[in-house]
């Protein structure tokens, strides 16, 4: 309990904030995307307005973009499945189908078309850090691709 003393309207507003924490072993890798203030897309629409597939595919695009900003130029993001010999899937697109479901667009590591779907219920994202397809072009980064178009209301939502 603090002894911070707050107006009505602070309290409404700190109620309506979505809240997000992180540890690390190594402090100056921790928590840089979780206390950051959210980008104006985001806060468009109020957290409660949104479905479950909608708010999880935009902090998906967060956390893709913060791991991005972490990777060398020899190196983009894809992503591992849990369980089973699934593999990776080479991310180029996340997209989200109200209310519930999630889909990943890409390439397997043989270079194979391929789409995941996923409810929300479901929703388990491993980030990995894969070698280039083609060393000479510059490094593919998907994650601020899709904040670009999703800061530009081109987020697939009809309302935005």
């Amino acid at each position: 309990m603090t002894d911070d003393i707050h107006t009505t309207a602070e309290a409404i507003e700190a109620s309506a904030l979505p809240r997000a924490k992180a540890v690390h072993s190594d402090p100056s890798q921790c928590g840089a995307l979780e206390t950051a203030p959210l980008p104006k897309a985001a806060t468009r629409r109020k957290v409660e307005e949104k479905s479950p597939a909608e708010w999880a595919y935009e902090r998906l695009i967060l956390y893709i973009q913060n791991f991005e900003a972490q990777l060398d130029a020899d190196h983009e993001v894809a992503m591992g499945f849990a369980g089973g010999q699934a593999g990776v899937l080479a991310i180029e697109g996340v997209g989200f189908f109200d209310p519930d479901l999630v889909t990943f667009y890409g390439r397997d590591e043989d270079g194979l078309k391929t789409q995941l779907i996923q409810h929300v219920s479901q929703l388990n994202v491993l980030l990995r850090a894969i070698p280039k397809e083609q060393p000479e072009e510059p490094p593919r980064r998907i994650g601020f691709q899709m904040m670009s178009q999703w800061a530009g209301g081109e987020s697939g939502d009809a309302s935005a």
